[in-house]
């Protein structure tokens, strides 16, 4: 059975490795912002400050987290969900 977020195609993507709190959040709910209600951003982010902080604060937009996977070299790849406008 394959991977449930292996399913999942991304309607867009951003690579935030190396920016900074807080404007790793704004470019993610900036690009948000640019689509529709239904669609999935796939979000490349650093462990630590980034990955405690965005997660949080797109959930706190009404967005959904669909899918967050560990990469080898210590990002995390997020799939959000736009839920809200």
């Amino acid at each position: 059975m394959a991977n449930k977020n292996e399913a999942i195609v991304p309607d867009d993507k951003l690579d935030l490795q190396g920016v900074l709190c807080p404007i790793n959040f704004v470019k993610t709910k900036l690009k948000l912002e640019e689509m529709d209600v239904g669609q999935v951003l796939e979000v490349i982010l650093d462990d630590g400050e980034p990955m405690r902080n965005v997660p949080r604060s797109v959930k706190a937009e009404g967005h959904r987290i669909i899918g967050v996977e560990k990469l080898a070299d210590s990002t995390y790849k997020i799939l959000i969900r736009k839920d809200a406008e």
